[in-house]
């Protein structure tokens, strides 16, 4: 005789299914979401630090005034 106890259950198996793929769905979008805020961050911080470094070699330009009549 056959236990029943290990018997297929084709609802608990399309359950596991869809919820199988949401997760993935989800943990995709999530992993797509912490790399580009990573990229973010690393260009962010090379420009400035860039700014860092190279702003005493950079003087910023002087405005010209305006002459009043």
């Amino acid at each position: 005789m056959r236990n029943p106890w290990v018997k297929k259950n084709p609802l608990m198996s399309m359950w596991m299914s869809s919820a199988n793929a949401i997760v993935g769905s989800t943990r995709s979008r999530v992993s797509a979401h912490a790399k580009r805020q990573a990229t973010t961050m690393m260009t962010e911080g090379a420009k400035q630090m860039i700014r860092f470094w190279s702003g005493g070699y950079t003087t910023t330009p002087t405005r010209k005034r305006r002459k009043t009549r």
